[in-house]
């Protein structure tokens, strides 16, 4: 993302050089506990997150937001990653909202047949002839999704799984408009990299912090 919101403190950004390099940046900066609040399907950092702490002997907690489940009347599609739900898509309708992330668009280059809409928050590089790029950031509201569905003819939603509030809006407007959704299923650690405790709540997170920085 090239223009990623910052929170306040002191930032490093860009990578650390995988698990080995982020438990050497933990040593350096004498870290007392890690708090894993990536995005749900930023899965190799959160396993980097694991090992690295493993490695130092540092306490670890992963924030993350709750996925999205189906609710009555919902359409979904559930598929393993989004090339899967690209080779779904022209069974389903001829016209996509697809908001996988600009990275992904590769996916969906040699459809036929279908027009894609992608909504991304940087713009992405060269893309085929049948996709339309709309660069936004959310939160989104109700009324502007249902807006931007109808005026576009959209018949399908291509979406991740990322959960949270800021974008649920297109879930609701995918249901209100009877639309299938292509949802894809959020990454699954390996067995050696599953975080040891989990919160969905950042007044959680800030406690646990807050416990371990007493020395708790």
């Amino acid at each position: 993302m090239t223009r990623p919101r910052l929170p306040a403190g002191p930032v490093h950004v860009g990578g650390f050089g995988g698990a080995t390099g982020l438990a050497d940046w933990l040593r350096a900066h004498d870290v007392t506990a890690v708090v894993d609040a990536s995005h749900p399907f930023a899965a190799r950092i959160s396993a980097n997150a694991v090992r690295a702490t493993r490695e130092v002997g540092l306490p670890l907690l992963r924030l993350e937001r709750p996925a999205w489940t189906p609710g009555a009347g919902d359409r979904w599609h559930e598929v393993p990653d989004v090339a899967a739900a690209a080779e779904r898509l022209p069974g389903l309708g001829r016209s996509a909202l697809v908001t996988t992330g600009r990275r992904n668009l590769d996916a969906f280059a040699a459809l036929t047949g279908v027009r894609v809409l992608a909504r991304c928050v940087d713009p992405p590089g060269v893309v085929a002839p049948h996709v339309t790029v709309l660069l936004d950031r959310g939160p989104y509201t109700l009324d502007g999704e249902l807006d931007l569905l109808q005026r576009n003819g959209i018949e399908v939603l291509v979406t991740k799984n990322s959960g949270g509030a800021m974008t649920a809006a297109r879930l609701e407007a995918a249901r209100r408009l009877g639309l299938p959704v292509l949802m894809v299923r959020r990454p699954q650690p390996p067995p050696d990299a599953r975080p040891p405790a989990v919160v969905c709540e950042v007044a959680d997170a800030l406690a646990w912090a807050r416990e371990r920085l007493a020395g708790g």
